[in-house]
């Protein structure tokens, strides 16, 4: 485990506009959303902000969950698993058991190019995390906005 992902740091880091703005899509659904959403940009319709794991997922959603535990994000990836069709946000640990499953269930995967500086809760800019970003495809809409990031320059496959 890293210092970034050490127990006891906060799991509300927010996605940066930049990276929806690249997907170029609109979600049903935010599954980990933060309860005050002030400088959150996730470009969906409903917003889930606690025991998303025992709800029902509808349509297609954002997974930008929390990461903060060691292995805490492998239930969330079989969730979106299951659910097929949304995208999943993770830190690059290839070598992970859990990456390394997620990378095989999932329909396409985009290497963020350098590192995100996630948002923090009062709309400053984090400090560059330990690791780069994954993003998971799961399902044709998730695959074309994984190709849209990448024509954006996002990232790469």
């Amino acid at each position: 485990m890293s210092k970034w992902e050490s127990a006891g740091q906060s799991d509300e880091w927010y996605t940066p506009k930049y990276v929806f703005d690249a997907l170029a899509c609109k979600f049903d659904m935010d599954v980990a959303a933060p309860k005050d959403r002030t400088h959150c940009h996730v470009p969906a319709k409903r917003f889930i902000t606690e025991g998303s794991l025992q709800m029902d997922w509808n349509g297609f959603v954002w997974m930008n969950p929390p990461f903060g535990k060691r292995n805490a994000i492998i239930e969330w990836l079989d969730k979106i698993y299951a659910h097929h069709n949304g995208i999943a946000l993770t830190p690059d640990r290839t070598s992970a058991p859990w990456w390394q499953r997620a990378a095989r269930q999932s329909d396409s995967k985009l290497f963020v190019k350098g590192k995100i500086k996630f948002v923090r809760p009062d709309g400053s800019i984090g400090k560059s995390p330990s690791t780069g970003t994954t993003l998971f495809a799961y399902g044709e809409k998730a695959k074309h906005a994984l190709v849209m990031a990448e024509i954006h320059g996002l990232g790469t496959f």
